[in-house]
């Protein structure tokens, strides 16, 4: 079997395919958010969270963490995150700020990791407990809101205040989270230790060990 076929079967995981189908639930989020088909949008939102929360913990618990799936889940997240921002931008301009910020953060990170990756063959950090934080802020934001318009409508004065309160708390989060992921950047950008190199036959070789370890 060669490295290039070995390397593909390793990919071939559970979080990998969560991943997947995280970004294969947006257009459907979307289509349906704009139709006014908040039950159905809603619904696929937890979907995407719950797919969010096990993904890691599956890799984890059962050493399927891959090269693959470190870029897959951010960019599930950052995905979900920009298309669920914008719709909901559409029907509420109050998010527009956080909107901003979001971009900003999103745009930056992904350029920080293809710098890493493909100028100085580095592997991009994995996701780290306040990006997570972050994320479940995002969703469950988002949640409150939907969920005020059009599920248990309350006065305009409550509902701006609540939202108000929500996004900045989201908002200072995602720019603690920011800064954090910078400082990992610029480690690692500085760093010459060989755990941050990409290479992917060392890469293969290590897996092929633990999993014999793993076996025997």
């Amino acid at each position: 079997m060669s490295e290039m076929t070995k390397a593909r079967n390793k990919n071939l995981t559970v979080p990998n395919a969560l991943s997947v189908l995280r970004i294969l639930v947006v257009p459907f989020f979307a289509w349906r958010f704009l139709a006014g088909d908040l039950y159905t949008a809603a619904g696929l939102l937890v979907l995407s969270g719950l797919s969010d929360l096990f993904d890691g913990m599956i890799a984890r618990k059962f050493d399927q963490v891959t090269e693959l799936g470190k870029m897959l889940d951010p960019f599930a997240d950052k995905l979900t995150q920009g298309v669920v921002a914008l719709c909901l931008a559409v029907k509420f301009p109050v998010i527009c700020p956080v909107l901003a910020i979001f971009v900003v953060k999103e745009l930056t990170m992904l350029g920080c990791g293809a710098f890493l990756l493909l100028k100085r063959r580095k592997r991009p950090c994995a996701a780290k407990w306040y990006g997570k934080v972050a994320t479940v802020m995002f969703y469950v934001s988002v949640s409150v809101i939907v969920v005020m318009d059009g599920f248990f409508p309350v006065k305009p004065r409550t509902f701006e205040i609540v939202a108000y309160v929500l996004l900045i708390l989201t908002a200072a989060m995602m720019i603690y989270s920011a800064v954090r992921y910078f400082q990992i950047f610029l480690t690692i950008l500085r760093s010459d230790d060989e755990k941050y190199q990409m290479i992917l036959k060392d890469e293969i070789r290590a897996k092929t060990v633990r999993e014999k370890r793993r076996r025997s």
